[in-house]
């Protein structure tokens, strides 16, 4: 597998990004720029990648294609599209977004969310973004997520089938899946479920952790590796049978500092599972 990192962290020249993801042991990154960046720029970033054997493994589009705001609706398909355009152009891995909210938070938790209105929009504007970029070399993802389709693997199947696009694929983060209690404490099942239907899809993976708070109402906490009580060797191995270089990355830390000490962790916790990353 290729582990990476959701940060690009603070560096002042593209050369010195590829050479610290390098040196820290990272063989996967998420390009650190988008499509606005200045052409020379951004081929020098996929050049350093190249010279440093590290794959892009991500382009984010990161946007609501699906908002209720038809303004924002419209820059959003357009972002997805150039992003797309991007990932395909630079060799990623994917291009990877949400499906959309139909509120005013991108990426929230909406009653509106869940309808069949909602899941038709869905489809369309994955469609509709996956035919105007085109891509020959990438795929267009959507990352699972807790209160947006697809809720779950067998969701998930049923989008790819009504999206009917070769170019679309799946960006697997089982965390923002980890939303019951059965799916918690039979993770490791759930997982199994995930890759088993999913696999010759997956295009990358996040990669971090979730607790069960002892507090009511039920609530999930994302944590950073090893806070939580997930089994993240299994995760990864799963990861590996599917694709000996599937990336996976760590996200959603605060700072330079926590992506380091996680990064760390997880080597050291993988080394002593013999999972070669």
């Amino acid at each position: 597998m290729r582990l990476g990192l959701s940060s690009p962290l603070e560096h002042k020249s593209p050369r010195e990004w590829a050479g610290k993801m390098h040196r820290m042991g990272c063989t996967s990154v998420n390009f650190p720029v988008d499509h606005t960046c200045d052409e020379e720029l951004l081929e020098e970033y996929v050049k350093a990648a190249q010279e440093y054997g590290l794959t892009i493994a991500e382009v984010g589009a990161w946007c609501n294609p699906i908002s209720p705001d038809a303004k924002v609706r419209e820059a959003a398909l357009i972002r997805c599209i150039e992003q797309l355009k991007l990932a395909d152009k630079i060799g990623a891995r994917c291009c990877v977004n949400v499906s959309g909210s139909r509120g005013e938070r991108w990426d929230g938790p909406y009653k509106e969310n869940l309808t069949q209105e909602t899941w038709d929009m869905v489809v369309e504007s994955i469609q509709q973004i996956i035919d105007a970029a085109d891509p020959k070399k990438t795929y267009y993802t959507i990352e699972p997520m807790p209160w947006m389709y697809p809720m779950g693997p067998d969701e998930y199947v049923k989008l790819i089938h009504d999206v009917d696009r070769e170019r679309f694929a799946v960006h697997m983060d089982v965390f923002n899946w980890i939303t019951t209690p059965e799916r918690y404490f039979y993770h490791e099942e759930f997982m199994e479920e995930c890759f088993s239907k999913l696999g010759p899809y997956i295009r990358s993976c996040h990669l971090k952790d979730v607790v069960l708070l002892q507090e009511f109402t039920m609530q999930f906490r994302e944590t950073a590796c090893g806070k939580g009580t997930l089994n993240l060797e299994k995760y990864a191995e799963l990861a590996g049978r599917t694709n000996p270089d599937m990336p996976l990355i760590i996200e959603h830390l605060d700072g330079d500092a926590a992506y380091l000490e996680s990064l760390d962790y997880v080597k050291q916790r993988f080394g002593r599972a013999d999972i070669t990353i």
